[in-house]
């Protein structure tokens, strides 16, 4: 290990642990405005947890300026339900507005007809949100509270944390009344500029505070300017779904300087409030994780190293040969498993999310895949994926080989058909789902064929490629000659059943990373920010380090009870967690989420399944690679007549 090895070792170290906090590489060069420069508003979307339906902005009666445009979206933009488009909010850098009426027609009241009240109120029942961005900054509602601390200390202090986005409206009763005031608190950073220049602001923060204000309170005039009431006295805007409505929808504009530079903008947003869980649940799964593979490979080497030694001990051969255990199935345990085209694809398609998640965890943890760049990770996910399937492909074919396959054609196009076939099909009758229901959520039709022309034109080929080198190349070589007549397998005890084998192993796995999976989940359904790769990292090696010694344990006793039908039983084992992650993911549905309706439940567990399935291949496929090189080590070891 040269000086050199061992300072570039340390520096990734350290580049690792920061990226555990909130370092990022921003996703776009920062924009300067001059005092009077018009600040775009533009909406994303609504969304909401209660229904995991969002839908577009103008989907709602809203004021419409007189051109709507769309921005260009990425990949997972659109597969977010991301649709971007502009408002006619008009805001200038560093000016001031009162109040003011949004809609053109300057002071005559908009009317929602019965229908577009009704479908308001259903989305104020649904407890939608609105997301609107600035310079790329997505609106937040500042939500202040006591924390449960001394009398004295309340007046003081308050705990700030800030909802994503701001409520469409509130129900008091059987009343639903609409947000149709918002106050904009927009924070700007002054930059530093010679005298002589015009000075320079960046957008550093976008807060909002909606407010709910009758029609005859909001006294507007023909400029379009309008009087706000006085705090205490004003009455909501109700909106009755039984009838028209008319009301005003309304605006204020507020600039403050701030000291947050622009590179920090996206901190508030990030800071994860738990970041002690975090440490705790990382350290208290590297402690119990250190723990068990201590003991794990102190009993396994020391089993190992006196079971060796008696198999090779040669004068006592008579004992040997009444001796029970893992020696007695050497002449089977190479013998190759039933569909070994099956076991190879869904290997390679395993090695091929492996080598995803390991890229995509490393370059957003170094900062690369930031919130600010919008559907990044997404993006990078479908590409990456696409990409590794040479890998998948080389290792899938190489196994197949090795099992004493010979049609490979057949073979590659399993691999690069069969994990993405059952996953397209799942995201496509979703879809429809989706589709029926009108919501920005649906991936367009051609996106969809963009997908499939990316399975078929890139994917496919890629593995094709792999799979043609991984079977031409040498199969992995077997240390023990397998015998021409199976060996008749001994009666199992209980304990050794599949399924009590898949409840053991999944505990330790799932146990090290499951607070990691609370936070996941919280990300994917309840519309948080997910930022903590660094942590991520972590738990995705200690991940790896548990699956792999627990399905070398289990292998090890199925030995030992002369079972040598290990290839299929430990790639199922060995994904036990995945059973873990599914109850989990149950539990969450009923716990955390308020979710009643037949669709929003069929599309949670749809994308349930699709996680968990994903999940028993990463956790198989390490499962299985580490069971194989350890059985080739141990026959390796034992000299055999």
């Amino acid at each position: 290990f040269s000086l050199q090895g061992r300072l570039r070792c340390t520096l990734v170290l350290l580049l690792v642990l920061h990226g555990a906090g909130s370092f990022y590489v921003p996703g776009v060069a920062p924009i300067n405005f001059h005092h009077g420069d018009p600040v775009e508003i533009k909406a994303v979307k609504l969304t909401s947890s209660r229904t995991q339906l969002p839908y577009e902005y103008y989907s709602l009666p809203f004021c419409r300026p007189t051109e709507i445009t769309y921005k260009a979206e990425n990949l997972g933009e659109v597969l977010r339900g991301d649709r971007i488009v502009n408002t006619p909010f008009q805001v200038s850098m560093n000016m001031e507005k009162k109040c003011k009426v949004l809609c053109n027609l300057s002071n005559k009241p908009l009317t929602l007809t019965v229908e577009q009240s009704k479908l308001m109120a259903e989305r104020i029942r649904e407890d939608y949100y609105v997301h609107l961005i600035a310079d790329n900054l997505p609106v937040a509602t500042r939500l202040e509270f006591y924390a449960n601390r001394e009398e004295e200390e309340k007046k003081k202090e308050k705990d700030v944390q800030f909802e994503h986005g701001y409520r469409l409206g509130f129900m008091d009763g059987n009343k639903f009344y609409l947000h149709n005031h918002l106050s904009f608190i927009l924070y700007y950073h002054r930059e530093d500029v010679e005298e002589s220049q015009e000075p320079t602001y960046r957008v550093v923060r976008f807060e909002v505070i909606p407010q709910s204000i009758k029609l005859e309170d909001l006294k507007a005039d023909e400029k379009s300017i309008c009087t706000l009431p006085e705090s205490t006295g004003s009455a909501p805007q109700e909106i009755d779904p039984s009838k028209e409505n008319q009301l005003l929808f309304t605006y204020s504009v507020h600039w403050e300087e701030s000291d947050i530079k622009w590179a920090s903008r996206w901190d508030t947003y990030l800071t994860m409030s738990d970041v002690q869980i975090h440490w705790f649940s990382i350290i208290n799964s590297v402690v119990v994780v250190f723990f068990l593979s201590g003991i794990l490979s102190m009993i396994i080497i020391r089993t190992l190293r006196k079971d060796i030694a008696n198999y090779n001990k040669e004068d006592d051969i008579e004992d040997t040969m009444e001796e029970s255990g893992w020696k007695l199935v050497h002449g089977d345990v190479f013998r190759p498993p039933q569909y070994p085209m099956i076991l190879s694809s869904l290997l390679g398609s395993g090695i091929q999310l492996f080598c995803m998640i390991l890229i995509v965890i490393f370059v957003a943890m170094l900062g690369m895949l930031s919130p600010s760049s919008r559907g990044a990770l997404m993006t990078t996910a479908c590409f990456l994926f696409m990409f590794m399937g040479v890998f998948g492909g080389f290792f899938a074919g190489r196994l197949y080989r090795t099992l004493k396959g010979h049609r490979w054609k057949k073979g590659a196009f399993c691999t690069a058909t069969l994990y993405p076939g059952v996953v397209f099909g799942i995201c496509f009758v979703l879809n429809c789902f989706i589709w029926g229901k009108h919501s920005s959520g649906a991936v367009p039709f051609p996106t969809m064929v963009a997908l499939l022309c990316m399975w078929f034109g890139i994917s496919l080929p890629l593995v094709y490629l792999g799979y043609y080198f991984g079977f031409r190349k040498q199969p992995y070589d077997n240390p023990v000659r397998t015998n021409q007549i199976p060996r008749q397998i001994p009666e199992q005890r209980w304990y050794m059943n599949k399924f009590v084998g898949i409840l053991m192993a999944g505990i330790l796995p799932f146990g090290a990373m499951f607070i990691e999976l609370f936070f996941i989940f919280s990300a994917i359904w309840e519309n948080q920010f997910y930022y903590l790769f660094g942590f991520l990292f972590l738990v995705f090696i200690i991940l790896v380090v548990s699956c792999s010694q627990i399905s070398i344990v289990m292998v090890y006793f199925q030995l030992c009870a002369e079972d040598y039908r290990w290839w299929w039983r430990t790639f199922l084992v060995s994904g036990g967690s995945a059973f873990y992650v599914l109850i989990y993911a149950v539990f969450y549905f009923v716990n955390k989420l308020d979710i009643v309706e037949f669709i929003p439940s069929l599309l949670y567990f749809g994308y349930t399944a699709l996680m968990v399935l994903s999940f028993w291949l990463l956790t198989g496929t390490i499962g299985f690679y580490a069971a194989y090189m350890f059985v080739r080590k141990i026959y390796a070891a034992v000299k055999i007549d």
